[in-house]
């Protein structure tokens, strides 16, 4: 039953209903409602799983009258008297709220839509018949009062946990509440008005020495983030994925996920969705960098060594390296503390900068490089230490490039040293130093992809006089060695 698909004429029934129920409360109407209530919320429930995979739009165009129904069924205090039902309610409500609203219209329905979550949320057990009669006295309208009131609510439940976390003698807020908040906010997160208390339930660490706060919230978070239907600051973010490890791991493999489908090769493209993920920044962290780094290097074996994961993967370490290297007041633990390899002569290599070098000092620094992968290679000779150090390249794989621009440029009698860095890039070397498919590589790939390597290099070079044959024999004598 909970599959049964949503359509107008189920919408047309229940709000049949609802008109007959009107706002009273006759023990006619109520007897009837609580027949109908189970199947009521059924119903609701198969609203909101339509409603939640929809944009706020296509959910009101296909179901033009279910704003009708819910509003209706809002304002009944026999309905949401339910718990569950109310519940429910907040829901399907928080499923049509339009987090960038378009025009006048769409602005409107947004407002009456937060008056109706906040009714609901500050209702009791048995709604408040008086509430009308309360506000008219007040002297302001109900858009102001329920307003009004959730902020109200945000500020009181903000101002305890900070009082809870400076004085743990304080016992306002206890574990158990704290967890009730956190329930209690799931329904309404893309709310704006409940930003900053997210904010300040990420950000709380008690006395307790278990984690305090409800796993579906901080699951219900990170899913609101991901799809950017809330925005927090980056502190907050980072206080979640620290608490809740399944939270960074999905937000990893989410980025992963859009990078690989993004079917633009543009590496700026690339570069700026790995920067919007906020993950090169928290990996300044160097729990959350390994987690990341987990997961790439299982990416990387799983999939065979595919070229468009050693690319995500070196640019997510470039984005992490520009945000590691910026000025700032916290300070940095050492690249060592990252794990990103036990030869720390040759990260330190592999991070020097080309900038200021002449070309024979990139030629000499390369082939310090090509010596220290080489002595890998050829002395310890398992297959885990060529992994780690073929890993180590393409996390900092910006001298391959340099590589590929000096087989373009230079003499003839430099490149073998060059060809093997770039051989060993696209397809690691085994003991027996054959080209052979080490990592399960895929060598067709390989190859289309170092040709378009040094077809970029030769573009960006743009040499006046360069012989298009330099590069066709210098792919050839490569794929020679990498086959």
């Amino acid at each position: 039953m909970a599959n049964k698909p949503v359509s107008e004429l189920n919408i047309e029934t229940w709000l049949n209903k609802a008109v007959g129920w009107g706002h009273t409360t006759s023990l006619e109407s109520q007897q009837d409602i609580c027949i109908h209530l189970p199947k009521l919320q059924e119903f609701l429930l198969q609203v909101y799983e339509t409603l939640k995979h929809m944009g706020s739009n296509t959910g009101i165009e296909k179901f033009p009258t279910i704003g009708q129904l819910l509003g209706r069924l809002c304002w009944n205090p026999a309905v949401i008297g339910h718990e569950d039902t109310r519940k429910v309610l907040i829901c399907c409500l928080c499923c049509m709220y339009s987090n960038e609203p378009q025009n006048a219209i769409e602005k409107q329905a947004n407002n009456w839509i937060k008056n109706l979550v906040c009714h609901l949320f500050s209702s009791s057990g048995q709604g408040r018949d008086g509430d009308a009669e309360i506000i008219a006295q007040l002297g302001c309208t109900t858009d102001d009062y329920y307003d009004k009131l959730l902020k109200n609510i945000i500020s009181s439940l903000i101002m305890q946990l900070r009082r809870n976390q400076q004085d743990v003698n304080r016992t306002e807020l206890l574990a158990e509440q704290i967890r009730s908040v956190c329930v209690a906010c799931i329904p309404i997160l893309t709310l704006p008005e409940v930003a900053p208390l997210l904010e300040a339930l990420l950000l709380y660490h008690g006395p307790e020495s278990n984690e305090i706060l409800d796993e579906h919230f901080l699951e219900a978070v990170n899913e609101a983030i991901q799809r950017k239907k809330v925005v927090l600051s980056e502190s907050a973010v980072l206080s979640l994925w620290l608490r809740h490890l399944p939270s960074l791991e999905k937000a990893v493999l989410d980025l992963f996920q859009t990078l690989i489908a993004l079917k633009s090769k543009s590496l700026n493209e690339m570069e700026q969705i790995i920067k919007d993920s906020f993950l090169p920044q928290a990996a300044c962290h160097p729990a959350i960098f390994r987690v990341a780094n987990d997961i790439f290097r299982n990416a990387l074996l799983q999939s065979d060594g595919n070229i468009k994961v050693t690319t995500i993967i070196r640019l997510f370490t470039h984005c992490f390296i520009q945000e590691y290297s910026k000025d700032n007041l916290q300070p940095r633990l050492p690249l060592r503390a990252y794990c990103l390899h036990e030869n720390t002569a040759l990260v330190l290599a592999l991070l020097r900068k080309v900038e200021g070098l002449t070309s024979n000092a990139c030629i000499q620094h390369l082939r310090s490089i090509v010596k220290m992968l080489r002595s890998v290679d050829n002395i310890e000779r398992s297959h885990e230490s060529v992994f780690e150090s073929w890993f180590l390249l393409i996390h900092l794989g910006g001298w391959v490039d340099i590589a590929a621009e000096q087989l373009l440029t230079s003499d003839p009698e430099i490149s073998d040293d060059l060809v093997w860095l770039l051989a060993f890039y696209y397809n690691p070397c085994n003991e027996n130093q054959s080209r052979s498919r080490t990592m399960m590589t895929q060598t067709q790939e390989a190859a289309n992809e170092v040709s378009d390597v040094l077809a970029r290099t030769l573009c960006r070079l743009d040499i006046p006089g360069m012989e298009s044959q330099k590069i066709i024999t210098i792919a050839h004598k490569l794929l020679q060695d990498i086959i």
